[in-house]
């Protein structure tokens, strides 16, 4: 059977000269927010329009169309000898849902601006905040641990916890891979599988494996339409956008990137660049040279505190910012 699926948005005319008058208003945005921008690594603007299709010789004979725009900016600042980067950027299906590129421009500055004069702390422990788009890096790395190759492979720490309880018994991860306008949308994966909306987490406990077609048989399981990666996750906030989160962690250290987990294999650790927080509010950052988060990543997973309502939609995994329970934190 024969069918084509839009997950895109209808195509709109638009040329380089209205692409790069996007890009270089984002840009100068971000240079005249403040004195200490004093340097541009450029505003970026893609739009990409495509069709894929798929058939094979049991008869499938499907494709599907997809649209992608993105604007970003990145620059530097400079205040008394101090250098730093940072970025910002906006990513939809339609282009009538990105940000403006003064918003962009002006986010990135904000962004860069708040690295500077960073500071070291002692070695302690501590509850730590993560910020939506860093948590979203966390559940990445459930991700690779219930896949299928890391199962039938033995190199997950959740080797054996299918149906059992890996996550606070309130928190639960749908899929939805025929989300209209997901970034993550498809009505098949990249084996022709098709797709469906699925509990991956429900009530804390984990429902499902990540499978392909080859991971299945050597698990002697079915192919759960994951060949190619995941679809839409959404892990639901608890009412605390990001700024009510603050004033819950109150003196707590906030996490503004993650490095990636140890390569233990079944007792991952995962260490992560901090921003300070004092009073409830953000302070000078916290230099990511020497301090670092770490704790086994099973246990941060399980003992999540609480999750925002500041719900990042810029990834195929969608949740807000992650309260976690007390962790080390290596300093000087």
């Amino acid at each position: 059977m024969r069918r084509r699926i839009s997950i895109c948005s209808t195509r709109r005319s638009l040329d380089a000269e209205r692409g790069i008058e996007l890009a270089a208003r984002a840009e100068q945005a971000s240079l005249g927010a403040d004195a200490r921008i004093t340097n541009t690594e450029g505003g970026s603007f893609n739009s990409h329009y495509g069709i894929k299709v798929f058939g094979n010789s049991h008869g499938m004979l499907q494709s599907y169309c997809s649209s992608r725009h993105s604007l970003s900016s990145c620059v530097i600042a400079e205040h008394q000898g101090d250098m730093e980067r940072d970025y910002a950027y906006t990513i939809g299906r339609d282009l009538n849902d990105l940000a403006s590129p003064e918003w962009v421009g002006q986010e990135c500055a904000r962004r860069t601006l708040s690295r500077l004069a960073p500071r070291k702390l002692a070695t302690m422990k501590a509850p730590v905040l993560f910020a939506s788009e860093v948590a979203t890096g966390l559940f990445g790395h459930l991700v690779g641990a219930i896949s299928g190759s890391s199962v039938y492979r033995k190199s997950t720490f959740l080797l054996d916890a299918l149906g059992t309880q890996i996550l606070p018994e309130w928190l639960t991860i749908e899929e939805h891979p025929h989300l209209l306008k997901g970034l993550a949308s498809t009505p098949f994966d990249s084996e022709g599988v098709r797709t469906q909306r699925r509990d991956i987490v429900k009530d804390g406990v984990l429902q499902t494996w990540l499978l392909t077609s080859y991971a299945a048989r050597k698990l002697g399981l079915h192919s759960t339409g994951h060949a190619g990666g995941i679809h839409n996750w959404r892990i639901a906030g608890q009412g605390n956008d990001f700024a009510g989160m603050l004033k819950t962690a109150g003196h707590r250290p906030g996490g503004d990137r993650t490095d990636g987990p140890g390569r233990q294999r079944r007792n991952r650790r995962l260490f992560a660049r901090r921003g300070g927080l004092l009073g409830g509010e953000r302070r000078n950052p916290v230099s990511g040279q020497r301090d670092h988060h770490c704790r086994n990543l099973k246990d941060m997973l399980r003992n999540i505190v609480s999750v925002g309502s500041d719900i990042e939609t810029r990834s195929n995994i969608q949740c807000g910012s992650v309260l976690l329970p007390e962790m080390k934190i290596a300093g000087q």
